[in-house]
């Protein structure tokens, strides 16, 4: 995990900072090659030079991780960039999805959804 991400967040004083501690563990050990900076105030994963992953930490009362495939507005896949079955995401449009976290208990729940959906979102790199 990058060292000037841990700074940027020990500067929020975020009241579920243990939470987003544990997600930034769970995504940088699902995929090989992700790198993490900061990006639109919070966490941000890119894979190969691309942004692809986001997290947003505020309001603070739960945490977003936005899967894209970057800032640039791109034509629109005619089906959901992946396909799955877990109830975690929320799809914005096929190239854009959401998973929202209020409580470790989330975490703790969807850690393997999770898991699949970073290698998976990864895999369409």
């Amino acid at each position: 995990m990058n060292t000037e991400v841990t700074r940027f967040l020990d500067e929020q004083n975020h009241p579920l900072r243990a939470e987003i501690e544990r997600l930034r563990e769970i995504i940088i050990s699902s995929v090989s090659g992700l790198s993490e900076n900061i990006k639109w105030n919070g966490p941000n994963y890119s894979f190969e030079g691309a942004d692809r992953i986001s997290m947003k930490i505020q309001p603070p009362k739960q945490i977003q991780i936005i899967f894209h495939r970057g800032a640039k507005k791109q034509d629109q896949p005619k089906e959901k960039l992946i396909q799955t079955n877990t109830k975690l995401l929320t799809w914005k449009e096929n190239d854009r999805a959401i998973a929202t976290f209020k409580s470790a208990a989330d975490i703790q729940e969807y850690e393997p959804d999770l898991r699949a959906v970073v290698a998976a979102w990864i895999g369409t790199s």
